[in-house]
């Protein structure tokens, strides 16, 4: 219930923006904004008008005014996700933003003043980031305000039959299934492989596994084959 700038740390497929999102339903912001940025999707020399938005001829291409995202999210939430991925010239105006609370358009004069919650994530260890040079450590300590991490599924097993059951119960009216389990060898299977991918890809394998399921439960046969042979 605060707005404190919230950083989570895991592995690709955890879960971070699903626990951004829940952040953001469970705060005083809920009925605002949520706005989403992967950093490591957009060209590094993009970034900056995307998070800050641009003046008229702020640059060769800028034809109109562009409200950046930060703009856009004002008395909301800004998740900034991969943020390991952002330059260490666009970090620098992030970190004057955060700390003044207000920032300028790319060609601009006018202080643009905003409420924002920041919520980072990264997949990468920053603090190892800091010691190459690749991220500032002012910057990182700005943003762990309220630091969160986010174990990959290997390191919690246990977990694995409650998304199961979860996501087939997600999953059957999107594909217009009725399958009610997965059978215990199957269970073993998915309980014992590894899950380079985490939650995602369990999600990914049970959609396969239900559509290929001829009856009610997912069986081995279900699985993806190498999957199975990491069993044998």
């Amino acid at each position: 219930d605060r707005d404190s700038p919230v950083h989570i740390d895991g592995e690709t497929g955890t879960g971070k923006e699903v626990l951004a999102h829940y952040i953001h339903n469970s705060g005083p912001r809920a009925a605002k904004q949520f706005v989403a940025i992967n950093c490591a999707a957009i060209q590094s020399t993009l970034l900056e008008s995307e998070l800050f938005g641009h003046e008229k001829g702020g640059f060769s291409d800028a034809t109109t005014r562009k409200h950046g995202l930060m703009e856009i999210a004002d008395d909301g939430i800004l998740f900034l996700d991969e943020i390991s991925s952002m330059q260490m010239e666009v970090q620098a105006k992030l970190l004057r933003a955060i700390e003044e609370k207000a920032f300028r358009r790319v060609g601009g004069n006018e202080m643009i003043k905003v409420d924002v919650q920041i919520v980072a994530a990264s997949n990468r260890n920053l603090k190892e980031m800091i010691k190459e040079g690749a991220f500032r450590e002012d910057l990182y300590y700005r943003l762990k305000v309220v630091d969160l991490d986010l174990p990959p599924l290997r390191e919690r097993k246990n977990d694995i039959p409650e998304y199961v059951g979860f996501f087939i119960k997600e999953l059957n009216p999107r594909l217009g299934l009725n399958v009610i389990d997965v059978t215990q060898p199957a269970m073993e299977v998915l309980i014992n492989y590894n899950w380079p991918g985490n939650i995602r890809e369990l999600r990914n394998t049970l959609e396969r596994a239900m559509l290929f399921c001829d009856g009610e439960k997912i069986d081995v046969s279900d699985l993806p084959l190498d999957m199975v042979n990491k069993m044998a």
